[in-house]
């Protein structure tokens, strides 16, 4: 079984975020926009990590 500490869960947070404000910022110069891309952007990341997540954890408990 995989134990995962929660103290890395503190690493996703401020990575989630500069990923987030540098990919908007590289598409606009409005800081609304910056924050609007920035906020569908971390959206997008955290579902698909928690999609591949979900099949890891399929995986693991079918191994």
């Amino acid at each position: 079984m995989i134990s995962i500490s929660p103290t890395y869960l503190m690493y996703y947070v401020p990575l989630i975020i500069s990923i987030s404000l540098v990919f908007g910022a590289t598409r606009h110069e409005n800081t609304q926009l910056i924050l609007k891309h920035a906020f569908y952007t971390a959206r997008w990341i955290t579902g698909f990590m928690l999609i591949i997540f979900a099949v890891l954890v399929v995986f693991n408990w079918l191994i």
